[in-house]
């Protein structure tokens, strides 16, 4: 596990139009998972923390390849994919021991986007087979013994509303559909075209945050999965693909090495929340928040591509 120290910088909002320029962050197909060079970071977003110092940037993964869509379990556990001899398999990082588990070992394919799933143990990831198959699994915590979730749909990413009802990105010809699946009755409902990969719950709200991508630009929208009442939240500063929401209800998102805020209500345009070192992490993309730690996972590139040795 490596450190790297970074101070609490104060937000100047004059200087986000200069990182904004700075955003070189693409947007993935649906039907592949790219295998750049990326990290996973721990942040503490708090003033006080057991494992993790205030503005101490944590590269939990240390790997060379990919890793990558990092997601907060339990207790100080957070689960990612993860490559190991050229396979993408689903791994838990232990903050209290700084431990590495492997939870998924699956030659011929590989694990994506791990999430636990409500009111389980188990958690939920897609699989993309070598002959392109893709589907949303079940994996038995303890086994990791998968069950496939959605039989009929190549789910891309996907977030849970409750343990019955699913909220996902489905790969539709060349584009991802907003579709809201009811487990228990099996059915499936498109609510939005042509939407991204970042899909949350709002705190406190009932609703899922999407990104829409009609139109030629990037627009975060609520939408309640049980009515299907959609509104526009906020436009996306340029490049931005992926979000995060805070518990106060502060957005969170990442351009190149500097995270982004805005919160619904209270601002007019986005600011600087956090500054990281530059010469140690750029590219910001996935971004997820631990709401009773503190934490903030971010996923981003080592510039010079240096690994330190684990």
């Amino acid at each position: 596990m490596s450190v790297i120290s970074s101070p609490v910088l104060p937000i100047r909002r004059s200087d986000l139009n200069r990182f904004c320029l700075l955003a070189f962050i693409t947007a993935i197909p649906a039907l592949t998972f790219p295998q750049a060079d990326t990290e996973v970071f721990l942040l503490n977003l708090r003033e006080t923390s057991e494992q993790v110092n205030p503005g101490e940037v944590i590269n939990l993964s240390n790997n060379a390849g990919y890793d990558n869509q990092p997601s907060f379990y339990s207790n100080g556990m957070i689960l990612f994919s993860s490559n190991r001899n050229g396979q993408t398999d689903v791994a838990v990082y232990t903050l209290s021991d700084g431990s590495l588990t492997w939870k998924t070992n699956t030659p011929g394919g590989g694990e994506y986007s791990p999430l636990r799933i409500p009111e389980s143990e188990d958690f939920s990831a897609i699989r993309l087979d070598e002959d392109g198959h893709q589907r949303l699994y079940r994996y038995n915590w303890d086994t990791g013994k998968p069950k496939t979730l959605v039989k009929d749909l190549k789910v891309g990413y996907h977030v849970w509303y409750s343990p019955e009802i699913l909220v996902s990105s489905v790969l539709v010809e060349d584009r991802m559909d907003l579709v809201v699946s009811n487990l228990k009755d099996g059915t499936n409902y498109t609510f939005q075209k042509n939407v991204g990969r970042s899909l949350h719950l709002i705190p406190g709200s009932g609703l899922v945050s999407f990104v829409n991508k009609e139109d030629g630009k990037r627009q975060l929208k609520s939408t309640d999965p049980v009515s299907g009442a959609t509104q526009v939240i906020t436009d996306l500063p340029p490049g931005v693909e992926d979000v995060c929401w805070l518990s106060d209800g502060t957005i969170l998102a990442g351009v190149d090495h500097t995270i982004l805020q805005f919160k619904p209500g209270n601002s007019e345009t986005w600011s600087i929340f956090r500054i990281l070192p530059k010469g140690e992490i750029c590219r910001i993309t996935r971004i997820a928040r631990d709401p009773s730690s503190g934490l903030l996972a971010i996923v981003g590139e080592i510039p010079d591509k240096t690994k330190e040795k684990p």
